[in-house]
């Protein structure tokens, strides 16, 4: 069964994944990049049996795919930005295949910031993307071939199509609460993870601090320095490779953003910035 590690596009889904995958998947707690591949992103070309020819195409093939690669006698990590909102009337996925997720917002006032400097577009383009219901993923590995093709709609259906499902649990933690709060989410985040999986086992305190101390924003920072990431991208505008960890929790809006995209994003999401308490 699955276990989705789920976000909007640049609100922390990597820092989530380099946590637990430290955790779960190494000796000692002591990240390293490489233990990223137990936490794979879906869709992938690489879990699919068919070549898609269009988005619709690849929305019927969703649970086809987790049902053709992943067992329910196994749990399986799973990365996606993909949002559960049904796509041409095609669900994502179902209790059938999945047993949770863990879901990680960020102030959509810091997602945008993010997403222009990870995709070489304005802030405008950001802005419209993110309000935008029919926005999505698509990063071609052949010509004519959708299947690496996510869904993503707003930035505000988007973490309400996860939070408000009623098919399976959700633990909903937010990225600012990983500043100055990482024990006790990242405990939170454990001890849900045991709960799917019936594991009574207590949480290795030494593992534990291991996973937290190596995988700071500071140092997946210096990691890419040093060794490179392959999730990076290259600017369209420079041709240059772009740091993937960036800012981090020093990406404040209120010193970044433009006043006339604060206004904008203030107003459009509103209800939204309310709701989650920013």
């Amino acid at each position: 069964m699955i276990i989705w590690i789920a976000s909007y596009p640049k609100s922390g889904n990597t820092y989530l994944r380099s946590f637990i995958s430290s955790y779960y998947f190494s000796k000692n707690g002591i990240f390293k990049f490489n233990d990223l591949i137990n936490i794979q992103q879906f869709p992938n070309i690489k879990f699919t049996k068919l070549t898609n020819e269009s988005k619709e195409d690849a929305s019927k093939s969703w649970i086809f795919n987790q049902n053709s690669f992943f067992t329910k006698e196994k749990t399986t990590f799973l990365k996606t930005h993909n949002c559960l909102t049904e796509y041409k009337g095609n669900k994502f996925t179902t209790e059938n295949e999945t047993i949770g997720g863990i879901y990680i917002v960020r102030d959509p006032r810091n997602v945008i910031t993010s997403l222009t400097h990870h995709y070489s577009i304005s802030y405008e383009q950001a802005f419209n993307y993110m309000k935008d219901e029919n926005a999505s993923l698509l990063q071609k590995s052949r010509e004519n071939d959708h299947s690496n093709f996510s869904y993503l709609s707003s930035w505000s259906n988007h973490y309400r199509s996860w939070i408000e499902t009623k098919h399976f649990e959700i633990l909903f933690i937010k990225y600012e609460e990983l500043e100055k709060n990482k024990v006790e989410v990242f405990t939170r985040v454990i001890n849900f993870i045991n709960k799917l999986n019936k594991n009574n086992q207590k949480i290795n305190q030494e593992k534990f601090s291991n996973s937290i101390k190596s995988t700071n924003f500071v140092n997946l920072k210096n990691k890419e320095f040093t060794e490179g990431f392959e999730e990076s991208v290259y600017s369209k505008i420079t041709g240059k490779r772009l740091n993937f960890f960036n800012l981090g929790f020093n990406n404040r809006w209120q010193k970044i953003l433009p006043d006339d995209i604060k206004n904008k994003m203030n107003l459009v999401f509103e209800k939204d910035i309310q709701y989650l308490g920013y």
